[in-house]
């Protein structure tokens, strides 16, 4: 065991007390994701957290967090925070639930996923994500116990996946520039994402270069924050941005702003490409993005002639059908201009391929011996979960584990997820700091520690430092790090392999090994990678030919185009009289996915749930701001405020999120509406390819 399992009673979870004693400041790291991956220093004084603040001797953070981490003191005392494990007592859903000792709860488990494994492991499924992006209280002692338990693989596709598979073909992994030298940018071309909300210390670094004279574009359906404070904004349709790349690429062939050499020495598939391209003139993508050919044209130029440019891409614009194709298509761009030849050019939407992590010594799938449980997509948890056993899917599911997730607020098409969540005969177990949505169907329910409370290591996906995380406080009242849990459920399931003895410490050493000064760590709380400023100035893409891959042979021969394209959504705008608007569902400004929700200081600045119209919509429809509107479709109907805004485009509507279902004016959010349907590549989520009709409640 770690030492942070045991049953210490703590402060009060309901304030948090200023005693006079001195204050000591833990170095630590945000657990939460957004690229930005910042380090913490939490201050404490007498065993309490009384701040958490940015690091300033951690570059990339330079002593600043955003408004929702800067009140985390807020989070780990809440009134609400659960501090005892509990054992259902009422109805699924109804959130009846009476407090139970460790050993009860965990014997109890144990007992019944032990009887579930006699018959098949496979109906048992894990049901994860990045609650926490921690490498330990992620998937470590949790993946040891499920492969050795052979329990169903879950697909973690929720988020990044089409993205990260358009990049992986193109590039040869989630690799790019490094985020510090987009201060030294000329142009900045920031293309779905809403940077001053969810990548707060990109935005300084660009903030850094429009000073010095960089020109910033945003390409976004959105009006967000960030297109407020660009020089240009591409309001594009959703689900269209690989019809603008390639109507890009058009311009810069036809006015030869492109660096031959670059391209005959380190790229593969040129002219295949350049024949594609040459069918996608502006009036083409025009007329399906929505935009004019005009705007086009202007940062096609701005592109091919302006040195270094940059492209700051997220992954709000591959959650559509297209979205790994257009991944792609994005990502070919730098190497036509030379743009990767300067350390402040050329792309990125991810790090996290640069970090040599060690994900099969944390995780052990050599515990399988052999096996091959099947693979479950936790995007369509919502009709596998309702599956009857079959030769093609396998067994019914009969027990999920859920930790690090809140599955009937994020999962797409949620009435599905409840229905699916409800079942009498489905064993939930649910690992969680708030009884949130999914904890109101579990049938136990077990604390956790929060990033204050535990040992930690972390990459980051937005900058190229390790960061380790060190307990700043004890657990509070009978919370135990998730690692902790799944030592003790081992145990009683008699599993006695030594590698689940491994305490969270040497977890932290073994996910980068000696590729990592962990000494360095210890000291200072962060180390950054050995990478060359410029790491693709002459090639060496990790891809299979070293090169920029405009054409995949990998793709090829899964029998998929070889050559980027632009995929129409699944449901394409205009294609229904029936449901005539697109709907998108970014995130609310002060909230990250489904974490924050229930801080009440925040809930307070974000107000309620909203859905952004914009004003001919919401005339034709008698809706004005402040009016609950019905937004429905087949899927299902949801209740929210109406806010006529700018922000919102002719023919598109934000539903922004992700609020908890019970904060909701009826009981539902914004993924009552969304589908299930896969992207193109990667087998993510399709949350922003949603046709809906609104109407005056």
């Amino acid at each position: 065991m770690d030492g942070y399992h045991r049953q210490m009673p703590g402060p009060s979870p309901v304030s948090a007390p200023h005693p006079a004693g001195d204050a000591r400041e833990v170095r630590g790291a945000c657990p939460h994701d957004c690229p930005d991956t910042c380090a913490l220093l939490t201050t404490v004084r007498d065993g309490v957290a009384i701040r958490v603040h940015g690091n300033p001797e951690h570059r990339p953070t330079d002593g600043v967090l955003c408004t929702k981490v800067s009140r985390y003191t807020e989070r780990s005392y809440h009134p609400e925070r659960l501090l005892q494990p509990l054992k259902r007592v009422g109805p699924k859903g109804s959130g009846r639930y009476e407090p139970v000792g460790w050993d009860e709860a965990l014997d109890a488990i144990a007992a019944r996923l032990k009887d579930i494994a006699a018959r098949d492991a496979q109906a048992i499924l894990p049901y994860s994500y990045c609650g926490t992006m921690g490498l330990v209280q992620g998937e470590s002692m949790a993946g040891r116990f499920f492969h050795r338990l052979g329990a169903s693989l879950l697909d973690r596709t929720i988020c990044a996946t089409a993205g990260g598979e358009g990049l992986t073909q193109t590039l040869g992994g989630k690799v790019g520039m490094k985020v510090e030298f987009f201060a030294e940018s000329k142009l900045i071309v920031i293309w779905g994402s809403n940077s001053i909300a969810s990548n707060l210390h990109f935005w300084r670094l660009a903030q850094e270069a429009k000073r010095n004279g960089a020109r910033l574009v945003c390409i976004d359906p959105r009006k967000t924050e960030t297109a407020d404070k660009c020089h240009e904004h591409l309001q594009l349709r959703p689900g269209t941005d690989g019809a603008l790349a390639l109507a890009l690429m058009h311009e810069l062939v036809v006015n030869d702003w492109l660096d031959h050499d670059y391209i005959a020495r380190n790229t593969v598939g040129w002219q295949g490409l350049r024949e594609r391209a040459m069918g996608w003139t502006p009036e083409r993508a025009a007329q399906i993005c929505g935009i004019p050919a005009q705007q086009i044209r202007d940062l096609a130029r701005d592109w091919g002639t302006t040195r270094p440019a940059a492209i700051r891409l997220n992954y709000g614009m591959q959650r559509v059908r297209g979205g790994g194709n257009a991944a792609r298509a994005i990502a070919c761009l730098p190497a036509l201009t030379g743009a990767w030849r300067h350390r402040a050019g050329g792309l990125l939407l991810s790090s996290s391929g640069m970090f040599p992590i060690d994900r099969a010594t944390l995780q052990r799938p050599d515990l399988l011996a052999g096996r091959a449980p099947r693979t479950i997509n936790m995007v369509t948890i919502g009709d596998d979960l309702q599956r009857p056993s079959s030769a093609q899917f396998g067994p019914r599911v009969e027990a999920v584990v859920v930790y690090n997730s809140n599955p009937l607020a994020v999962a797409p098409e949620s009435a599905k997820v409840v229905q699916g969540f409800a079942r009498e005969d489905l064993f939930t177990v649910v690992i969680e700091h708030f009884q949130t949505d999914t904890a109101d169907y579990a049938d136990y329910i077990l604390p956790a520690t929060t990033q204050l409370e535990h040992w930690d290591i972390h990459a980051s996906y937005g900058h190229t430092d390790v960061l380790l995380n060190r307990p700043a406080i004890a657990p509070l009242g009978q919370a135990w790090t998730n690692t902790a849990v799944f030592r003790a459920l081992a145990a009683r399931m008699g599993f006695d392999e030594p590698c689940f003895a491994d305490d969270d410490q040497a977890l932290c050493r073994q996910a980068f090994g000696a590729r990592v000064d962990f000494q360095q760590l210890l000291d200072v709380g962060f180390a950054t990678l050995r990478i060359p400023d410029a790491p693709f100035a002459d090639g060496g893409f990790p891809t299979p030919s070293g090169k920029c891959e405009f054409f995949s042979e990998r793709l090829a021969r899964q029998g998929l185009d070889g050559l980027p394209d632009h995929l129409p959504n699944h449901e394409l705008a205009g294609s229904s009289s029936v449901y005539p608007l697109a709907m998108i569902s970014p995130p609310a400004r002060n909230f990250l996915n489904s974490t924050f929700p229930n801080v009440r200081s925040l809930r307070d600045i974000e107000g309620e749930p909203l859905l952004e119209i914009c004003e001919s919509d919401a005339l034709a429809r008698g809706i004005v701001s402040g009016s609950v509107v019905r937004v429905f479709n087949d899927r299902g109907e949801y209740r929210c405020k109406a806010q006529v805004s700018d922000r919102a485009r002719q023919g598109v509507v934000n539903g922004l999120g992700i609020w908890w279902r019970k904060l909701g004016l009826d009981g539902t959010n914004v993924n009552q509406l969304t589908s299930q349907k896969l992207t193109d590549l990667g087998r993510g989520p399709v949350f922003y390819d949603c046709l809906v009709e609104v109407q005056a409640a």
